[in-house]
């Protein structure tokens, strides 16, 4: 699997509603910046990706400029992505244009959890022939305008 696959299985299992700990590295130098959050270490990162994904439905996620650069072992990206949302708390729907881009790493498959050494499985951990998977190191999501 590429980096650019990698992306847009994450993309899909955001709209799907499926887990996403997993596609982040563990450690605590990983960092997530979104709208309104910044999460730093992969326990931060997962325990805020678990309180989205219970929290929000209807997922929309456009892609429209994604472009990846894939070196051996990292790989960058920047994308447009038309985001949109409802919080299932509040009952709003929220809809952004986003700027995201991001870091990833290509790390070995840990035979015990079945990817690169998260906790949690989804379906975006897919490895690649080297027996390793690309996870995020890094990633951030922002608009230009604020949630309020």
């Amino acid at each position: 699997m590429s980096a650019e696959d990698r992306v847009r299985h994450y993309y899909d299992a955001l709209r799907s509603g499926d887990s996403l700990a997993s596609f982040f590295a563990t450690g605590e130098d990983v960092v997530k910046v979104g709208i309104s959050e910044r999460l730093v270490g992969h326990d931060e990162v997962a325990a805020g990706l678990r309180d989205q994904t219970e929290t929000t439905t209807g997922w929309t996620v456009e892609s429209r400029d994604l472009r990846v650069t894939e070196r051996d072992s990292h790989a960058w990206f920047a994308d447009s992505v038309r985001l949109a949302w409802t919080d299932t708390d509040l009952n709003v729907r929220y809809e952004f244009d986003t700027r995201w881009s991001g870091t990833l790493e290509r790390r070995e498959v840990d035979a015990a959890t079945g990817n690169g050494g998260a906790t949690e499985s989804d379906h975006g951990t897919e490895n690649d022939d080297t027996g390793q998977v690309w996870q995020f190191v890094g990633m951030h999501v922002s608009t230009a305008r604020d949630l309020g």
